[in-house]
């Protein structure tokens, strides 16, 4: 391996779970989210759960990374929307007349940063520089509140106009529906090489005629024509990416995101046989453009069905590099109360035909009642040495930042949140302070908009 691929490792970015975390069932197609819907939360727990998996990929030497959550509740989107007053009087009137809405403001779903943004490592671009777009995640409310305080996060720690180029997220239609990085899956033969872009969508908006093969339960957030603008703004050539539909089948058993039924690492690409309409094809382009030979793992149905694949996040799982070749797969403490997920996983781990040889098990139970696993935590970036050297404020996450924010979260977080919670003008006043400590905690400046005035 030379000294240049030496140079460059994945960063993987976590998202921190918000100080109001709670199960409002709001997502549509996702059947975690909905079927925990009601129930009381421990935001406590979810940031300390997500913060120790962290920890030990840290401690596994890894490299790790922390993005801070939102500002919520978000009291300008309920202002935006007619409702006036106080803060305690902008609540009380939302919990009172629009409790959906207000339960929407709420949601700490910023914690998934597999959609927060697409990113093109400055290798594979041709200005030399990384790239990042906001996903404008317009298919939900709730997510579509997000964009504008993740670009301004991504700018705050990026910030070397020299090597990291931002683009504004694309514009808010169904028509360039983007869900980000839980979509797209880079592949290669090692992190320092050029990679294949895989994009992966659920309908096109703009068919034509002839039309698109469509789901009949739950909506296909993705759209063709977000994904390709994406690799247009990034200026990836056709030779650098494959655009593939998700089966839409996938989609109504609750496969809401590519991220949910695939997962790919280097030259792995581990999904079930369910994850592509047209798996030959996707397959065949792929092995046409890369450098290195693909290594497909394919799940058949006999093996996982659809219900056990999205109640367990098999495919929501980390796919990371060790330094020997070989692959570690971190997946949620559901895979291994499967029983059959769980042989698979073994099946994997002692067939000998991929690099894929150890298996971590996390609990992040938290995030999975909300309908997030280990991958939707996570925000993959591949950075050089000197693009990591040069990241603004204190986001590589080392013990004294991994104290200084358990410390954080035992200071301001509470140990159950229920639905009705969500109106009490304290929780809100709570979070703000918390969030103007974490801001410096991590060195951002003033990001969040309570902060900018």
């Amino acid at each position: 391996m030379s000294d240049a691929k030496l140079d460059v490792r994945e960063v993987n970015f976590d998202g921190l779970v918000g100080p109001t975390h709670n199960y409002a069932g709001l997502a549509h197609g996702n059947v975690a989210s909905m079927r925990h819907g009601g129930l009381d939360s421990n935001p406590k727990e979810g940031a300390l759960q997500g913060l120790a998996k962290m920890k030990a990929l840290k401690d596994a030497g890894y490299a790790q990374g922390v993005l801070p959550p939102q500002q919520r509740p978000d009291l300008g989107a309920l202002r935006d929307l007619g409702f006036t007053g106080s803060n305690a009087q902008v609540l009380e009137r939302a919990a009172e007349d629009a409790p959906q809405l207000l339960r929407a403001v709420c949601s700490a779903s910023s914690m998934w940063t597999a959609n927060a943004a697409t990113v093109t490592p400055s290798l594979d671009a041709a200005d030399g520089r990384a790239h990042f777009t906001p996903a404008n995640l317009q298919s939900s409310f709730h997510r579509f509140l997000e964009p504008q305080t993740t670009g301004r996060v991504l700018a705050a720690i990026f910030r070397d106009e020299a090597r990291f180029a931002h683009h504004p997220a694309l514009p808010a239609t169904p028509a360039f529906s983007d869900e980000g990085a839980a979509n797209h899956t880079r592949l290669c033969g090692e992190h320092g090489e050029g990679g294949v872009h895989l994009y992966v969508y659920g309908r096109q908006a703009f068919a034509g005629a002839d039309g698109n093969r469509e789901p009949k339960r739950f909506p296909a957030r993705q759209t063709l024509e977000a994904s390709q603008a994406v690799a247009r703004q990034h200026g990836l050539s056709d030779a650098q990416t494959v655009f593939a539909q998700q089966h839409p089948d996938a989609i109504d058993a609750g496969v809401f995101h590519n991220d949910v039924i695939a997962v790919g690492n280097g030259p792995v690409l581990l999904y079930h046989e369910m994850a592509f309409l047209d798996e030959q094809r996707t397959l065949d382009e792929l092995r046409a453009k890369m450098a290195t030979p693909l290594i497909p793992v394919r799940v058949p149905m006999d093996a996982v069905s659809m219900d056990d694949a999205v109640a367990s996040y098999l495919f929501n799982s980390q796919l990371l590099s060790n330094p020997d070749g070989t692959m570690t797969l971190v997946v949620p403490g559901e895979c291994q109360e499967n029983e059959a997920v769980w042989r698979s996983i073994q099946d994997l781990l002692l067939g000998g035909n991929n690099p894929i040889n150890d298996v971590v098990v996390k609990d992040v139970k938290q995030s999975m009642r909300n309908g997030g696993g280990p991958a939707c935590l996570r925000l993959r970036v591949v950075l050089s040495e000197a693009e990591r050297s040069g990241l603004s404020g204190r986001v590589l996450l080392d013990d004294a930042l991994y104290g200084e924010l358990t410390g954080w979260v035992e200071k301001h977080y509470r140990d159950r949140l229920s639905p009705d919670d969500l109106a009490d003008p304290q929780l809100a006043e709570e979070t703000l302070t918390a969030l103007d400590e974490l801001t410096r905690i991590l060195k951002l400046g003033d990001v969040y908009p309570f902060q900018l005035g």
